[in-house]
């Protein structure tokens, strides 16, 4: 490792290999086997599979009274997920469902619990499949903030510094599988690091990870901390390293080759003094009477007089400390959180696919409202998802069954992101009387991928 003269190391970059071709040409080839289908054939087919608009209705808890309740609560997710609102979704469904027929549907039987657990089925019937296996582990999650444009006389907008314009933020949690296990939307000005972990705590899907990853706005000492006593092992990349405190365990540490990057000493009486305090903050959070965002709000004071603040950033920093040597030290650690958080970078990319009505502006001024939008935006989502991942596995089949050797490595490079084959535009037809295949016949991948 090499220390520059302001004592801090000097981190080698690591050059990426290429994409092979044989990556690419898999590809090319699953691209060709997978079918055509429109946003909504999508979320029809994933109904027949999964029955997930069961979980929506009346706010009252009685069942529905529309003649057709499922088609309706498609038309509505499709049009408030997709960003086209309910006037331009009602213009292309042929006389289907007018506009106050959704906009009714969605403030009368659709609210955000109902929407996440729609998501929910759709990903643990994801996690089902052994093609994610490939991609990921599901113990690993990153998190990251895309902005979204709003009007700018409302509650949550404001003005974002680092991307211009006014806005809000859709603070993702998204998983190595490639999936988005649970969203936030806030507003530009609060520090990301602050919501960080309400997102793991809020999942409830099967795909629950214990390490998460983040870009630098994803740490402070606090979170650090709170994340240890939690058990969750946080993993962010790091660009400031001038704001950073290296500490020794005592005044007589030193370092042969690295003494110039530790600036101070672990105050370890003020972590025993309000150890059990700290405990008892941490046995609220996993008790679910407080978030992890409330908390750390109240700790974001930066006071000198808050103890309880001190002693959680003298924890963090200890923490942090570790952290950072095994960093500097580790490339194959330095890559991996870089390939980690490129997954929900890639899932912004796609996220901006979906939301493709008025320019991903969103045109809803009540707060509620809002955060519903980016519910059925990653509902969307799923179901995209979820049915990649089965026309990829049945592909994967096929291409198996021709006889064509198919290496698990090559598999891995891939992601269930494809939007070639999907249509976006045209007339918006519900068709549920067009039966899919069964989801059970895409699960399992043939067994000679994971002797390879």
């Amino acid at each position: 490792m090499t220390i520059n003269k302001d004592g801090e190391p000097v981190l080698k970059r690591l050059k990426s290999p290429p994409e092979p071709k044989e990556v690419e040409e898999l590809e090319s080839k699953i691209r060709e086997l997978m079918p055509e289908r429109s946003v909504l054939d999508i979320l029809c087919n994933v109904e027949h599979w999964l029955n997930w608009t069961r979980h929506l209705g009346p706010l009252s808890g009685s069942e529905p009274k529309f003649k057709q309740s499922a088609e309706r609560y498609i038309f509505t997710t499709f049009g408030y997920g997709c960003n086209l609102g309910p006037n331009q979704t009602a213009r292309h469904s042929r006389g289907v469902v007018t506009s106050h027929m959704i906009s009714y549907t969605n403030r009368r039987h659709i609210s955000t619990p109902k929407i996440e657990a729609a998501i929910r089925d759709i990903i643990n019937a994801f996690n089902r499949f052994s093609l994610p296996s490939i991609w990921g582990t599901g113990k690993k999650a990153a998190a990251d903030g895309s902005k979204f444009e709003i009007y700018e006389n409302n509650l949550h907008s404001e003005y974002h510094i680092r991307y211009g314009g006014y806005g809000g933020i859709a603070y993702h949690h998204v998983s190595d599988k490639y999936i988005a296990l649970f969203t936030h939307f806030i507003t530009c000005g609060v520090w990301e690091a602050v919501y960080i972990l309400d997102g793991l705590l809020k999942n409830l899907s099967d795909i629950q990870p214990d390490t998460l990853y983040a870009d630098t706005q994803g740490q402070s000492g606090p979170v650090f901390a709170i994340s240890y006593l939690l058990g969750i092992k946080l993993m962010p990349r790091i660009r400031n390293w001038k704001d950073l405190t290296f500490l020794r365990p005592s005044e007589s540490a030193t370092y042969k080759y690295i003494d110039p990057l530790f600036k101070g000493v672990v105050n370890w009486n003020l972590i025993k003094t309000h150890w059990l305090d700290m405990m008892r903050v941490v046995l609220s959070i996993k008790a679910g009477k407080v978030m992890p965002s409330t908390l750390l709000r109240k700790l974001g004071s930066y006071s000198k007089k808050n103890r309880l603040y001190q002693a959680f950033q003298e924890l963090g920093k200890v923490v942090r400390t570790m952290f950072l040597l095994e960093y500097i030290s580790s490339p194959k650690m330095r890559t991996e959180i870089t390939a980690v958080t490129n997954i929900v970078e890639k899932y912004h990319d796609f996220l901006d696919w979906v939301c493709f009505g008025k320019d991903g502006t969103i045109t809803e001024n009540d707060p509620i409202e809002q955060e519903k939008r980016f519910k059925y935006l990653d509902l969307v989502a799923s179901a995209v998802i979820l049915h990649n991942t089965v026309d990829m596995s049945l592909a994967i089949q096929t291409l198996m069954a021709r006889g064509e050797p198919i290496h698990q490595r090559y598999i891995k490079a891939l992601s269930p992101f494809i939007t070639r084959h999907i249509k976006r535009y045209g007339d918006y037809v519900v068709n549920l009387q067009s039966i899919p295949q069964p989801l059970e016949a895409a699960i399992n991948l043939p067994p000679e991928i994971f002797e390879t």
